[in-house]
């Protein structure tokens, strides 16, 4: 029952820290990367910007919270992607789901460990954990056939649920910055736009480098929200159909593993 008490799923437990150091990197890209003077006119940042890089600048302070955003969503994405690859094993999930219940179709049990052994991972420790429980219940002379299928089946529950919270570890935070992100894209063009018509109100339409700072403003966090939100959405479905797969694997194996003690028992 070893196998159960301890997750293989290698991850990142406190996220905090991760956002805190995005949020410094992020800072240090604004002011020092995008507000660098070489790339706005007279090397001084609160002139027009001469590239791409000054424009992102002029978007405003924003920007970087967007940015700790964005780069929040890609350090949890590339976490979660080495967590769930831990999970799944050494082989094709597929394949080993195909290769036990050949080994239980023909009523070898030691072989299916031997295959669990060989894949590793937290799916194979969910498979391990049940196999034992069935031989368990095979020199169980004890309880009935029932209360045996429920035992089995009761084993292949709790080691799938202790496993499940560290497979879908910091993926909420993902979900979160789904919405998040694009709300701030949609914070900082209000900003913009704000800035922009009171240039227009203040200058009487003649202030252009106000007028041009605010809609900078507005578009590069229209664009920087919707890039991080689009990021957020397609990390998050593609990592919750992964652990889809697995599950139904687990259910699969499962599934077999009580066919199997029902057919022989």
């Amino acid at each position: 029952m070893e196998t159960t008490k301890k997750s293989q799923v290698v991850g990142i437990k406190n996220a905090g820290i991760v956002i805190i150091c995005c949020f410094i990197i992020a800072l240090c890209i604004f002011y020092f990367l995008l507000g660098n003077g070489a790339n706005f006119m007279n090397n001084d940042p609160n002139n027009h910007p001469l590239n791409i890089l000054g424009t992102i600048y002029k978007g405003g302070v924003i920007v970087p919270v967007i940015q700790t955003l964005l780069l929040t969503v890609i350090a949890l994405s590339v976490e979660r992607y080495i967590a769930l690859r831990s999970a799944y094993g050494k082989g094709s999930l597929a394949k080993f789901v195909a290769n036990i219940k050949d080994a239980l179709s023909a009523g070898d049990v030691k072989k299916a460990q031997a295959i669990c052994d060989q894949q590793c991972g937290s799916v194979a420790n969910v498979v391990t954990s049940t196999l034992r429980k069935y031989e368990e219940m095979e020199k169980n002379t004890e309880l009935s056939k029932e209360q045996k299928l429920l035992a089995i089946q009761k084993e292949l529950e709790e080691a799938t649920a202790l496993e499940m919270p560290m497979m879908q570890q910091n993926l909420p935070i993902i979900a979160t910055i789904t919405t998040l992100g694009t709300l701030m894209g949609l914070l900082g063009t209000v900003i913009g736009m704000i800035r922009s018509f009171t240039a227009l109100a203040v200058g009487g339409g003649t202030d252009s480098l106000a007028l041009s700072q605010g809609i900078s403003e507005a578009l590069v966090n229209t664009a920087f929200g919707i890039l991080t939100g689009a990021l957020a959405v397609i990390s998050y479905n593609y990592y919750t159909n992964k652990i889809d797969k697995l599950t139904y694997g687990l259910d699969e194996v499962g599934f077999s593993i009580v066919q199997t003690f029902a057919a022989t028992h």
